[in-house]
């Protein structure tokens, strides 16, 4: 095992790896932030830890090296759970007494420990720390940690308003902790989310939950895309993958009434953003399937004739284009011959000359100064090109 992946730490030597895995992915599965909570626990609490309920733990650092204390692991991410899942198998050293939650799944118990994972999104936080609070014991310790360039006076004043009073330490290695302590006197308020928008020029109400793309209003890509949605009267299997919201999946089974839909996201609050916007919008006279997927990983082969993709450019804080790639791949895949993939993207990331090289072909169906939407269509066998 190489020494980048070798993830040392007070509670032990462990190996980890991101996920899905590539052995030609530089980066690591953890980060500064995760060093300096397990340091400070490890100070603090040493072998007194009890159960903490973990949130945001990106590729399991944290669970897998608090195996041992039996916590519980709260995630938006289905690639998160199968992240925990690999790097637990990787170590046999540790404990399997790890459970996995949902967003919406909530202790059993009064939490005695909460540690967070600060996500970049405010709106996210916000939606976390108002659920979390109702959960914790009068006398729980809450410690948030991140990479100090994410962590702004903005993010303690969140803690503050509806947690209690908040402190930080210092900076080591360019990150941070959190600690805030909670008072049983302060009113938060009520939590504003899931937030809601009636779609334009349609007879749909958005509802978001916090943290899912274009939460607040339609963004002017979907927008473009909206205007182009195929429509058809006959019946085909139509998947919206990287759904988010579901708009597109609405909008396009509002076009294609015959059509069975599918809508994939990696992350829970999407999923229940776009069943809850599908289930009032079609008020139960249609049905659909919501499935949490690593892209189309778990779909068979030749199973869709269309897929429309809004592919997100980021995974957790990591930008790049491998995401998009796996879903093109994944797409040709469970597309049958002359199925369609339209894609909406952002002019500069050349979408069209990925889409070119896997299926051979890629038309451009509409665009603006800022998008452009593309159409390929699976028109033969081909060897998928390795990355």
């Amino acid at each position: 095992m190489s020494v980048e992946q070798q993830f040392i730490v007070p509670q032990g030597q462990f190996q980890l790896q991101r996920y899905p895995y590539n052995p030609k992915d530089p980066l690591r599965a953890w980060d500064a932030a995760d060093e300096l909570l397990l340091h400070y626990l490890d100070e603090t609490l040493g072998s007194s830890l009890d159960a903490p309920w973990i949130l945001n733990d990106s590729f399991g650092a944290l669970s897998v090296a608090l195996s041992n204390f039996a916590p519980m692991s709260n995630s938006d991410s289905y690639v998160s759970h199968q992240a925990l899942a690999h790097n637990l198998a990787l170590n046999p050293q540790a404990s399997d007494a790890v459970s996995t939650q949902t967003p919406f799944e909530i202790p059993s118990a009064p939490v005695k420990l909460l540690l967070i994972k600060i996500p970049t999104t405010l709106a996210l936080l916000e939606d976390q720390l108002q659920r979390a609070r109702e959960h914790l014991a009068p006398d729980c310790q809450i410690v948030a940690a991140a990479m100090a360039k994410h962590i702004h006076r903005s993010t303690l004043e969140l803690f503050e308003r509806i947690i209690g009073p908040t402190t930080t330490s210092l900076a080591k290695k360019k990150a941070r902790l959190v600690f805030s302590r909670l008072d049983p006197q302060l009113e938060p308020g009520p939590n504003r989310y899931p937030s809601q928008y009636q779609l334009e020029q349609s007879r749909f109400t958005i509802s978001n939950h916090a943290g899912v793309f274009s939460r607040e209003k339609l963004d002017i890509g979907t927008r473009l895309f909206l205007q182009h949605l195929p429509a058809s009267e006959q019946p085909r299997s139509i998947i919206d993958l990287g759904c988010g919201n579901g708009v597109l999946g609405l909008i396009a089974a509002d076009r294609n009434p015959k059509a069975s839909m599918v809508f994939v996201d990696d992350s829970y609050r999407a999923l229940a953003s776009a069943e809850d916007n599908f289930s009032r919008g079609y008020d139960q006279q249609r049905s659909a399937q919501f499935i949490a997927d690593n892209c189309l990983e778990s779909f068979s082969d030749l199973s869709a004739d269309l897929i429309l993709n809004n592919p997100p450019f980021h995974q957790q804080q990591t930008i790049g284009d491998h995401i998009a790639r796996q879903m093109f791949s994944d797409a040709k895949r469970v597309l049958k011959p002359q199925g369609e993939l339209w894609v909406i993207g952002n002019r500069h990331l050349g979408y069209h000359v990925q889409l070119r090289k896997l299926f051979g072909n890629c038309k451009l169906v509409a665009s603006n100064p800022k998008f452009v939407v593309l159409k390929a269509v699976k028109r033969e066998s081909r060897t998928l090109p390795r990355d």
